[in-house]
């Protein structure tokens, strides 16, 4: 595996595990020492004889002097920009139209003249092999673009010049290469009502009352470029806080000797990680990780523990300097009664599990200082 691919990988799984007390209590009302829970109380007995318990003695932040292992330089004007995010103008079109089509109203429908190529008729059909029926050859209020070719040969055709309110039996052969074999080849018959028409300029009136806030095509057009663009946004983010988090370290980050009791609990927090979830899939740590990111589970958790470590300490330096995190036990004490609450959980210590309220502070924390820089870098 190439170190960047290796980098990314124990990134990613640092954003995970950095702040795994934070999710709550699990089904068997039990947590390892990592902050993974397992999938059923089965898996997780069966893998705690294997994990190491790593919050025992942790060292936090709090206790610490951290200006011996980071010096923070001035970040304030630190921006990362939001670049790679587009929106396909064919993709907005696309869509508009779906909307439109499919939510016109039967009552603007155009019903004094006969259809033509290019035309969207709404229409009944009912198809039949020999006078019966066939599955799939029946529907109603079906919307249906003259010319477009979604239905077999002449069908389309066959409706050119027919007004609205009129029925026509079309006479058609399906194609031999047709995926229906009981089809295929065969001569059948189609009944079909046209309703009325669509029209191809697009009216204000046809999309009001749709989407709230939407009363014209020009605001459908700007819903679903917005639409589309907090998509792209939202599929990108993880991504993004990556950039910003890997830009933070590297510039605005000077590092000395890591602290390795840091080391040591972030490599362990991620080995009960690997140990857990290989207990649930019936094989070992080393296999999976080998399996799923071609290195062994040292050289993996080398890597992991080095950047889990550097992300940590800056975060909490962020929060020192910015005086955010919890400021009190008393805010801790209300914070975590309403964590547990909301995450269901009867008490503050079913929510933590085998975790302590430190864990929780310090992994809160983290997660405020990590707003704090992707919020900064973000600014405008």
């Amino acid at each position: 595996m190439k170190k960047k691919s290796c980098i990314r990988i124990a990134a990613a799984l640092a954003s995970a595990l950095l702040c795994g007390v934070l999710a709550g209590c699990t089904p068997a009302g039990t947590k390892d020492g990592s902050g993974a829970s397992g999938s059923s109380a089965d898996a997780s007995q069966g893998a705690a004889g294997q994990v190491n318990q790593v919050t025992a003695g942790r060292v936090y932040a709090k206790d610490m002097d951290l200006s011996q292992y980071i010096t923070l330089k001035d970040y304030q004007g630190f921006r990362v920009p939001r670049t790679g995010i587009e929106v396909n103008e064919q993709d907005v079109k696309d869509i508009v139209d779906n909307v439109y089509i499919n939510t016109f109203p039967a009552e603007l429908g155009v019903k004094d003249r006969s259809v033509v190529v290019g035309d969207t008729a709404n229409i009944d059909y009912a198809g039949v092999k020999d006078g019966v029926a066939f599955e799939g050859g029946t529907a109603q209020d079906t919307n249906l673009t003259i010319g477009s070719g979604r239905f077999i040969n002449g069908f389309e055709d066959g409706l050119v010049g027919v007004m609205p309110g009129e029925t026509v039996d079309l006479n058609l052969t399906f194609p031999e290469d047709y995926g229906n074999a009981d089809l295929a080849g065969q001569a059948v018959v189609f009944t079909v009502t046209v309703n009325y028409i669509i029209p191809e300029e697009k009216m204000d009136e046809a999309i009001q009352g749709f989407i709230p806030e939407v009363n014209s095509i020009a605001d459908l057009n700007q819903y679903v470029y917005d639409y589309l663009y907090q998509t792209a946004l939202d599929e990108t983010q993880e991504e993004y806080e990556e950039e910003i988090m890997d830009t933070f370290l590297t510039q605005y980050c000077e590092f000395k000797e890591l602290p390795q009791d840091w080391v040591n609990y972030h490599s362990e927090q991620a080995r009960n990680y690997f140990v857990t979830a290989a207990f649930q899939m019936g094989t070992d740590p080393s296999a999976l990780v080998e399996t799923y990111y071609g290195m062994s589970l040292e050289d993996f958790l080398a890597e992991y523990s080095d950047i889990a470590t550097r992300r940590d300490i800056a975060m909490q330096a962020v929060v020192k300097q910015e005086g955010l995190g919890i400021p009190s036990d008393e805010e801790l004490d209300r914070i975590l009664e309403q964590y547990a609450a909301d995450s269901g959980c009867e008490s503050v210590a079913d929510y933590l599990g085998e975790a302590s309220k430190e864990d929780f502070r310090q992994d809160y924390n983290y997660e405020q200082a990590f707003q704090f820089i992707i919020d900064l870098a973000g600014k405008q």
